[in-house]
């Protein structure tokens, strides 16, 4: 697989702002600081891409990535297809900026909302293609390090709810011993429902897993 071009394309506010062209969406959505900008850059193996901060809270807006791609994740075809490809990588606002996990989602609602549900509508197209919406997938991007926080639990019950497919990514996995990684992760797919998938923007582990399944979500 090549990236062939990785670019920032627009904040939203609001459903308006979104692209409607047919390139499926993939949202991330996490924590303040959980490190969302950090994966984008690693996926696009650039570090300027995604702007990152010390501070939590900086991303406000729903900040949406273009990349082009030619093949897929292992050899020159992609899931479902062959050849070129495109998707958008959506940073949504991060939760828990706030103090308390319920107060923490309702601060995220504001402008996510806005965006899945303008994103999971069916989108315009053409007469030979059937309708889909926009939103394929929601990357749901927690710490490895802290693994049964209310804010992240909350926030998995609200995605739930969206009936769109949902895949745990555990960043800062290099943060952690053999045995504190074990028993994080055990702890996160009780806590979660689902087995995370191990990340690390800082070594690269399970970026190409990563990348397989972002293209899978956008066939």
């Amino acid at each position: 697989m090549r990236i062939l071009d990785a670019h920032f394309v627009t904040s939203a506010v609001d459903g308006r702002g979104i692209p409607r062209d047919g390139v499926p969406h993939v949202a991330l959505v996490g924590r303040s600081n959980v490190g969302k900008s950090s994966l984008i850059n690693a996926l696009a193996k650039r570090r300027a891409l995604a702007r990152t901060s010390a501070a939590a809270g900086k991303t406000r807006l729903a900040n949406l990535y273009r990349f082009d791609l030619d093949g897929g994740p292992g050899g020159p075809r992609r899931p479902g297809g062959i050849g070129r490809w495109s998707v958008y990588l959506v940073d949504l606002p991060g939760y828990g900026y706030a103090r308390g996990g319920r107060e923490s989602v309702a601060e995220l609602r504001g402008i996510a909302e806005a965006y899945f549900e303008a994103g999971l509508q069916p989108c315009p197209t053409n007469a030979d293609q059937p309708s889909r919406a926009d939103i394929r997938g929601v990357l749901h991007v927690v710490d490895a390090r802290h693994p049964g926080l209310d804010a992240d639990l909350d926030a998995a019950r609200w995605l739930e709810s969206l009936e769109t497919e949902r895949v745990i990514v555990a960043t800062k996995i290099d943060k952690l011993t053999r045995n504190e990684r074990a028993t994080n992760l055990g702890a996160l797919k009780r806590q979660l429902g689902t087995a995370p998938l191990p990340f690390s923007a800082a070594s690269g582990e399970g970026l190409d897993d990563l990348w397989t399944l972002i293209a899978r979500l956008s066939r």
